[in-house]
């Protein structure tokens, strides 16, 4: 059974603690299953946005790891088209969590997939 998106981003955060990085939680959703967008903020006006990678990226070896995808064409983009994802995203899925992190080098601790 996967990790409820309540427990994972308290253990992001702590991640991200640990690594010296900022990291905050701007929207809390679905504590079993919201949806889990992290934001990127490179602190120059540009930022990186994940998201749920689709269930068809997934390894059979973890099948129940999440895994992230960069939503935004070439990342890093303005900040400005990180809060318009956000909020079409939030008005479509109510249950969206919403994590931001300050990290000028833009790392961000995520197991990504390519997409």
């Amino acid at each position: 059974m996967r990790l409820k998106s309540g427990i994972w981003v308290a253990a992001y955060i702590r991640r991200c603690g640990v690594e010296g990085v900022f990291a905050a939680v701007r929207r809390r959703g679905a504590e079993d299953a919201g949806a889990i967008y992290i934001i990127v903020n490179r602190l120059n006006g540009t930022a990186d946005l994940y998201g749920p990678a689709p269930q068809t990226e997934f390894e059979e070896a973890k099948p129940l790891d999440r895994a992230f995808v960069s939503v935004l064409p070439g990342s890093p983009a303005p900040e400005s088209a990180a809060e318009a994802f956000i909020a079409r995203e939030s008005r479509f899925d109510p249950d969206v969590w919403v994590v931001e992190i300050e990290e000028p080098s833009g790392r961000h601790f995520l197991d990504r997939v390519v997409g």
